[in-house]
């Protein structure tokens, strides 16, 4: 595996080494002395999430405060999306900047997000199955969420945002300025 450090100290683009013959292709998606060895840190995942999404869906930007913080491993089956991941550290030379990178069933990249960003991820196939790895669980007094279309943060989804599908839920997340502290 490639680890590929971002400019967001802690955040890893992951190329997996893949095997193509006549058969197919195989890789190694996860092998836990590989990662904490790729990423330098210690993370032991405890829960596997699934999601199924169709073109233009926008899902995030979340995260887990305090105890219940999370980092997640990240990366897509099958489909593609731009996938996010937010500075929101407050004491981080990186606070409110964010890295994009384009996770497909085709390029089998994965990105892992340490605990203190926000994390979201656009759909841009005509379907994508999403699969991340978490090293907490899910706590929903916990949960936070910070604006897709938050202008200090300025990201560019390189999408139609009148084509957004996105949940109630996310279409009212405070901007940066005024989330839940995550710390």
């Amino acid at each position: 595996m490639n680890f590929i450090p971002t400019k967001l100290e802690g955040c890893f683009i992951i190329e997996p080494k893949i095997i193509l013959d006549e058969r197919g292709y195989f890789m190694e998606s996860f092998n836990e002395h590989t990662f904490q060895k790729g990423i330098n840190h210690q993370v032991h995942f405890v829960q596997d999430n699934q999601s199924f999404s169709s073109k233009g869906v926008l899902r995030g930007l979340h995260y887990q405060t305090g105890e219940h913080a999370q980092a997640k491993l990240v990366r897509v089956l099958q489909g593609e999306v731009l996938d996010v991941a937010v500075d929101i550290r407050p004491d981080s030379a990186t606070f409110g900047q964010y890295e994009a990178v384009v996770l497909s069933g085709e390029n089998q990249k994965q990105f892992f997000v340490p605990r203190g960003f926000a994390h979201g991820f656009l759909v841009l196939s005509d379907t994508a199955t999403f699969f991340y790895k978490c090293d907490n669980f899910y706590n929903k007094e916990s949960e936070g969420g910070i604006n897709y279309n938050d202008k200090t943060i300025n990201i560019d989804w390189d999408f139609p945002t009148e084509n957004f599908i996105i949940s109630e839920k996310d279409k009212v997340q405070p901007n940066l300025e005024n989330a839940k502290k995550a710390w």
